[in-house]
C-alpha cells in the first residue's frame, strides 16, 4: 500500500499489524482522524487534536524516563539534549513513518492528493495522538510496547553521532549541569602558510585548562579540544 493512495489502511488492520494494546476502536479511529477528514465527512465526530495535546505530555515523560533508566551515567545536560532531539516534530514524524502510520490516517481527499500522508506536521500530530489513545485505553505499558523499540532503534542509528557532530554544545550543556560557567577557548599557537594554517586551541573549564585540540581552523581545533574533554568525562566514545 502506498502512502499517497486514496485508499487507507483501516484502524482495525493498523491495530492488528502493530499488535497495538488498545480495546477502544473508536478511540483509535479518533487518533487517526485529521481535521481535513471532518471537513469532508459531516458524520465524523472528532479529530485527533485533543489527543495530540495529551500525547505530547505523555511522550515528554516517557522519553525522559527511558533515558533516565538507559543512561544511568549520563549527566542532566546530555539527557536534556537527547530528549529534545527525540520529541521534536521531525523525529516524531520519523517514528510515524517507521510504523507506516501515514497509510492509516483518515484524511480529506484534498489533503491526500496534496501528499498529506507524508507531511511532517500531520505525521507528528498523529503519532502524538496515537500515544495518547494507547495511554488512555491501556496505560503506560501499552505505550512502552510501541515506543521503546523506536527509541532503541534511534540510538543505534543516531544519538551518538549527534554528540560527535556537536561536541562544543555537548560540553557546554554538561558544564551548565554541573553549575560551571561556559567553557572558554584560547588560541595557543598558529602556524603554517595562509593556504594551510594549523591552529592549536585550549579549552578552559571552571577556571582550569582541560585539554587542547588542533585543526586547520580555530573552529575545528575547538571542536577537537571539546571532544577530548568529553572523552575524559566518558560522555563520548
Amino acid at each position: 500500500m502506498h502512502n499517497n493512495n486514496l485508499v487507507s489502511e483501516t484502524p482495525n488492520s493498523f491495530k492488528t499489524r502493530l499488535c497495538l494494546q488498545i480495546k477502544d476502536e473508536f478511540l483509535l479511529t479518533r487518533a487517526l482522524t485529521h481535521r481535513s477528514f471532518l471537513n469532508e465527512n459531516k458524520g465524523a465526530l472528532e479529530d485527533n487534536e485533543r489527543l495530540e495535546f495529551l500525547g505530547d505530555a505523555v511522550l515528554d515523560f516517557l522519553v525522559a524516563e527511558w533515558l533516565y533508566h538507559n543512561f544511568p551515567e549520563k549527566p542532566e545536560g546530555y539527557l536534556t539534549k537527547i530528549r529534545a532531539a527525540l520529541v521534536q516534530t521531525e523525529q516524531l514524524a520519523n517514528f510515524a513513518k517507521k510504523i507506516e502510520l501515514g497509510n492509516a490516517l483518515r484524511l480529506g481527499r484534498g489533503e491526500i492528493i496534496a501528499g498529506g500522508r507524508e507531511r511532517t506536521a500531520i505525521l507528528c500530530d498523529a503519532f502524538e495522538a496515537l500515544i495518547a489513545a494507547l495511554y488512555l485505553d491501556s496505560g503506560i505499558n501499552a505505550v512502552k510496547t510501541i515506543l521503546d523499540p523506536l527509541l532503541k532503534d534511534y540510538f543505534i542509528n543516531n544519538a551518538i553521532n549527534q554528540i560527535d557532530e556537536d561536541p562544543k554544545s555537548a560540553l557546554q550543556e554538561w558544564a551548565q549541569s554541573q553549575g560551571y560557567s561556559s567553557p572558554t577557548y584560547e588560541l595557543i599557537s598558529e602556524s603554517g602558510p595562509d593556504h594551510a594554517k594549523h591552529f592549536v586551541m585550549c579549552v578552559t573549564l571552571n577556571g582550569e585548562k582541560w585539554g587542547e585540540g588542533s585543526g586547520s581552523s580555530k573552529q575545528s581545533a575547538e571542536k577537537e579540544a571539546a571532544s577530548l574533554v568529553l572523552r575524559k568525562l566518558k560522555l563520548m566514545e
